[in-house]
């Protein structure tokens, strides 16, 4: 009897094993297509000069132009969406697992739950729509967008960061309070110096979810060839509504006599934006595990 059951939970396991490992294949199908296409479309128009010039004077089908001016208002919008978003993201956390009790405190939770279903399109219109009454209609500049990625960024970190704070044993705060420490240094100190990797990765998957967000960066940025280094004037270009603009425009209409035209340059620009935001998106969560095993707190 004691034979029969052992096979049998075998038989099941080795059925549950080859379902598991087979659903890691059809989840790993799409992810591996995807990458290959991009890196296939995209890594022969990728090159040094692609990076390091701008759209301005190039038109039609000319063999020119890169993504220079995309890259930089990429970096600079969400640098100033990081920056307004982790603070606010942190603080609500802390309160949260620290001090939130009663009503405030679901309240608080209930409307984070809702802000993380929120599509972007409709953060781009709030954060457009606050501007537009202080600054008057049709104004676009780096700071709104910003603004606009901040309203998605926040519920990602507000819910990465107060899981992590949640897994401090509570033992290291009474050991803290037993000693007098007062409870905001005992955050300072204990809490937030033991998860310091995970608030770190959670921020840093919480970027890599709004880096390639394009729909709310129309409204609020739009599209510029030049470069602008300046968030809180002029638009600015980024690489997802780059990517977007240089597939939107579709094949250029060629002379057949036409000797340094190329049909296809817009196709080949977007596919070469694509690979880069991707190479973003991959160096953003390769930070996120660095910090993970450099600052996790050591067991030994």
């Amino acid at each position: 009897m004691l034979a029969g059951t052992d096979k049998s939970r075998r038989r099941t396991d080795r059925v549950m094993t080859g379902l598991i490992v087979a659903s890691f294949l059809v989840a790993l199908v799409p992810l591996v297509s995807l990458t290959w296409t991009v890196v296939v479309n995209g890594i022969e128009r990728l090159s040094p000069y692609f990076l390091t010039v701008s759209m301005r004077g190039v038109f039609g089908g000319m063999d020119a132009g890169g993504i220079y001016h995309a890259i930089i208002g990429t970096l600079l919008i969400t640098g100033l969406a990081t920056l307004i978003s982790v603070p606010v993201g942190l603080f609500t956390a802390i309160y949260l697992v620290e001090y939130g009790r009663g009503a405030l405190a679901r309240s608080v939770t209930f409307f984070v739950d809702v802000m993380t279903g929120i599509p972007s399109i409709v953060a781009g219109l709030f954060a457009y729509a606050l501007f537009a009454l202080i600054f008057g209609p049709g104004v676009r500049f780096g700071a709104v967008g910003a603004v606009a990625l901040s309203v998605l960024m926040i519920p990602v970190v507000v819910r990465s960061c107060e899981e992590m704070l949640r897994l401090v044993p509570n033992e290291l705060r009474e050991a803290s309070y037993a000693l007098g420490v007062p409870k905001w240094l005992t955050i300072v100190k204990v809490v937030l110096r033991t998860s310091v990797a995970g608030l770190g990765t959670g921020i840093m998957l919480a970027i890599a979810r709004v880096i390639g967000e394009t729909a709310p960066l129309l409204i609020t940025v739009g599209v510029l060839d030049s470069i602008n280094f300046n968030v809180f004037e002029g638009r600015m270009m980024t690489l997802p509504v780059y990517v977007y603009r240089q597939y939107s425009q579709g094949l250029v209409p060629c002379a057949p006599d036409a000797v340094d035209c190329i049909a296809t340059i817009n196709y080949d620009r977007a596919w070469a934006a694509a690979l880069v935001l991707i190479a973003l998106v991959m160096l953003l969560n390769l930070a996120g595990r660095l910090l993970t095993r450099f600052f996790a707190p050591k067991t030994r």
